[in-house]
């Protein structure tokens, strides 16, 4: 599959096939892409923590706040939760800012969860202070990201922005439909 493929595949999917699951390997995997992915000055200050079994998954679950554009939507229905989680995580005593490192490492997890079949979602809506308990997230790491993962079951439209609205929203089909701005709206001429 080419890079452009992938890219365009690589959505925001928040529905997902909850019995398929997905295996510590295959998560570690991704994170392998994360590593080796750019950060600023090389500091590496990145961590990152795996979830895949229902319990974990369970665990993690609450603490994620779902689409806010879809005001009736409370999140994904049991058997369509995701079947793995990755937290990425700044370690505090590295850096003590994190710049665009974890948008660089969550892209390349994404890119390579499409490659193998799965999709997922970059969250970063997340009640911080119920994970940091449920998971015991020691205080030195600041909370990035939750990368949801899964087995998407729906599917997921680029349309063209109309009227200037950027809100993504679902059809009567349960269509995910998420506006995009055109090539020569985002390319400047000065």
């Amino acid at each position: 599959m080419k890079l452009s493929d992938i890219v365009l595949k690589t959505r925001s999917y928040r529905r997902f096939d909850e019995s398929h699951r997905i295996d510590y390997k295959t998560l570690e995997g991704l994170v392998d892409l994360a590593r080796l992915s750019a950060s600023g000055a090389n500091r590496q200050p990145l961590r990152y923590l795996i979830y895949c079994s229902p319990e974990d998954c369970t665990r993690v679950f609450p603490s994620i706040v779902w689409a806010a554009y879809l005001k009736e939507w409370n999140g994904p229905e049991p058997g369509e939760r995701p079947s793995g989680y990755i937290v990425i995580l700044g370690d505090k005593t590295i850096a003590e800012g994190f710049g665009v490192d974890h948008g660089i490492a969550a892209q390349s997890i994404m890119l390579g969860a499409t490659e193998a079949g799965l999709g997922g979602c970059m969250i970063a809506s997340i009640r911080r202070d119920l994970l940091r308990s449920e998971l015991k997230i020691p205080e030195e790491f600041e909370i990035l990201l939750i990368l949801a993962l899964g087995k998407p079951v729906e599917n997921v439209i680029i349309d063209d922005i109309k009227n200037g609205d950027v809100k993504y929203w679902r059809d009567s089909q349960k269509n995910h439909h998420v506006p995009k701005r055109s090539l020569a709206e985002i390319i400047l001429k000065l």
